[in-house]
């Protein structure tokens, strides 16, 4: 009896001995959590309750040279509200005027936000979406309705911030434009200007605290930020809208009559390398074009024709050839290595001179002058298109420039037909960018200057950096080699193989060019190309026009495809902006007509405005209008115009609202 008592009183010490290890146990790792481990929990703790956000920054807008948007971010506003914080009193004193405004400016019946209001207080919602993406406008409209008014935790207002990048061009130019993009990943892509130049446009982001509430949702602690986001700089471009416009709808409608496969065009002011339009245009599987890929800028292709002008003026350099050195272009065909070399002209040109010859875009006479003159030293040719910069990139801010491919005699797999071939575009690569530079140093008689596509940056009005011309190369030749090639491309135009778009109204230069493509295909297919620059005698604007596989059947030299959409650009950049002579001021001040237009304008002031019609018409260009009248605008959508509050010839009021439904 003793020894099972014992022997129970041992075990009882035992459970007590480990129950005391045990409590110890428990106070080493409480003051453990309390004092040494104790922030981290605290952080682990808060970071599963508060977390800072990113707030965007707006990116800079961009510009056109003439300070027309090209691209712009709009800042857009989520409502939700809080149906917790507001006290009773407030609800229920606020809640019927404030839905009465929420249907006034929303569109739904009053009694939709009043149940909505308080089926979210019945079931303590702290984060009910009252509207979505919000103008700005609207947004400080519905801060001063009743209950909203009173801030955020007396009134629930919730107010969520978000920047969306909006293009007033549309679609065009839409590549040029470009965007910068982040994926899942973190990784960008840059395309076109917005990617160029995104290191002016974008700003700092800043930083918002928010707690995290019910189902896994995240609510502001207030309406201040912890870290203001720092809006990115304004970039000026040196796109001029009109141009860009004329640019664009000249190379569609080619593009759609020939239905070819892509096209593009750049323009480009010759004295200072500013490109002043640049489309690019790629077909759909359903025959309509979009701003596909940049082709102007990526799309090293065989050049044909257009060539020849960087041949001659090599030729003429090296002195191998002069202008008036005559050429037997035979019956038409010479052959290399048992290779045909054919003229467009069937029987050929018979003797012509070398200048003659390039008016004409002979191509036996191209493959005879430059093998003949270089056949003992190839060498000597490569290295002089070398030395005017046709093996290397520009250079330029926008990505994915092509490379240029200039075979050399030291390649391995230069040949007997590399030399010939070279004479008239083919065997060869470059882009239509590259291509237009050239021809733009010609015009500006040897002086090569890098394309430039923005004029400056700037902080709001404040000028940061400003862009000035950058010259390549002095002189790619000489100012006698530049004007020889000039007088050819004037006289090409007015009669030679661009003579169907002379006309005698405005005089234009430049050379065409056609060059057979995907040769293992029948029949076979070919890239149509204009270059050239206008006025003829004092260059304002160089031009290239370069369509991919138009039809056969409609036509594809260059002179019919491309040629007549260089033609159209430089008729309507004339007529839109004619030469005209400036002269002293003839405005005399007259007293009596200063005050009868005072009286005049005061008058008008007083008279009823009437509605005007603005269906159609672009957002930006509406708005401009109205709120000139000294209307305010409210906006449904995007887009154009489809429908206006008010009807076109009614009588307005000062200050009156006019809602737009776009689309």
């Amino acid at each position: 009896m003793a020894t099972t008592e014992k022997s129970i009183l041992n075990r009882m010490y035992f459970v007590a001995g480990c129950l005391f290890i045990f409590a110890i146990a428990v106070g080493v790792k409480l003051l453990n959590i309390q004092f040494v481990q104790g922030e981290h929990y605290k952080e682990l703790a808060e970071e599963r309750t508060l977390k800072n956000f990113k707030i965007p920054a707006n990116r800079g807008n961009l510009y056109d040279i003439n300070g027309n948007l090209l691209a712009t971010s709009v800042p857009k506003y989520d409502i939700r509200f809080d149906a917790v914080t507001v006290s009773d009193k407030n609800f229920e004193e606020n809640i019927g005027p404030l839905s009465e405004n929420l249907s006034k400016m929303l569109g739904r019946p009053a009694s939709y936000y009043s149940q909505k209001l308080r089926a979210a207080r019945a079931n303590k919602q702290r984060y009910v979406l009252i509207a979505k993406n919000l103008g700005y406008s609207e947004y400080m409209k519905m801060r001063e309705f009743p209950m909203f008014n009173l801030g955020a935790y007396k009134g629930g207002m919730i107010t969520e911030q978000s920047t969306v990048r909006e293009h007033p061009l549309g679609k065009m130019g839409e590549r040029t434009v470009g965007y910068e993009r982040k994926d899942e990943n973190g990784y960008f892509t840059r395309v076109g200007l917005e990617g160029a130049f995104s290191n002016y446009l974008r700003g700092t982001d800043g930083r918002r605290l928010k707690q995290k509430i019910a189902k896994g949702q995240w609510k502001p602690i207030s309406d201040n930020n912890e870290l203001e986001p720092r809006d990115g700089y304004d970039v000026v471009s040196t796109i001029d809208v009109n141009i860009q416009d004329i640019a664009h709808h000249s190379l569609l409608r080619q593009l759609e009559y020939f239905e070819a496969d892509h096209g593009t065009v750049v323009v480009m002011e010759t004295a200072t390398g500013e490109i002043k339009a640049m489309s690019n245009l790629g077909r759909t599987k359903d025959g309509t074009y979009f701003e596909k890929r940049n082709y102007a800028v990526y799309e090293a292709h065989e050049p044909g024709s257009t060539f020849k002008l960087m041949a001659m003026v090599a030729a003429l350099e090296d002195k191998v050839v002069d202008t008036s050195k005559v050429i037997d272009t035979e019956n038409g065909v010479v052959r290399f290595y048992g290779r045909p070399v054919r003229d467009s002209h069937h029987g050929g040109y018979g003797k012509i001179s070398a200048a003659k010859a390039f008016e004409l875009s002979s191509n036996t006479a191209f493959t005879k002058m430059i093998t003949e003159g270089y056949k003992n030293n190839p060498s000597k040719f490569v290295d002089r298109l070398y030395s005017m910069g046709l093996n290397q990139k520009i250079g330029l801010e926008i990505k994915g420039e092509g490379s240029p491919r200039i075979p050399h005699p030291q390649d391995k797999n230069w040949n007997g037909l590399s030399l010939p071939w070279m004479a008239f575009g083919y065997g060869v690569a470059i882009t239509p960018l590259q291509t237009l530079t050239f021809y733009n140093a010609i015009a500006n008689d040897g002086e090569m200057i890098k394309p430039r596509f923005i004029k400056e940056v700037k902080d709001r009005d404040k000028p940061i950096i400003t862009m000035d011309k950058q010259v390549m190369n002095p002189a790619i030749c000489s100012v006698e080699t530049a004007r020889k090639v000039r007088e050819m491309m004037k006289k090409t135009v007015e009669r030679g193989t661009a003579s169907n778009i002379y006309t005698e109204n405005f005089s234009m230069a430049g050379k065409t060019g056609t060059c057979q493509t995907e040769y293992w295909i029948e029949p076979g297919r070919y890239i149509a190309s204009f270059a050239g620059y206008f006025p003829a005698e004092n260059p304002k604007y160089s031009c290239i026009v370069v369509i991919h596989k138009p039809n056969r059947r409609k036509g594809y030299y260059g002179n019919i495809v491309a040629a007549p959409v260089f033609k159209d650009i430089a008729r309507k950049i004339y007529t839109d902006t004619p030469v005209m002579d400036e002269l002293e001021s003839l405005e005399v001040v007259d007293p009596e007509v200063n005050n009868d237009f005072e009286e005049y304008y005061t008058k008008i002031q007083n008279e009823k405005l009437l509605m005007p019609d603005v269906t159609g018409m672009p957002a930006m260009d509406a708005i401009s209008i109205l709120e000139n009248l000294g209307l305010e605008v409210r906006l449904n959508g995007s887009g154009v115009v489809k429908r206006q509050s008010v009807s076109a010839g009614q009588k307005l009021k000062n200050k009156q609202s006019v809602k737009l439904e776009l689309s």
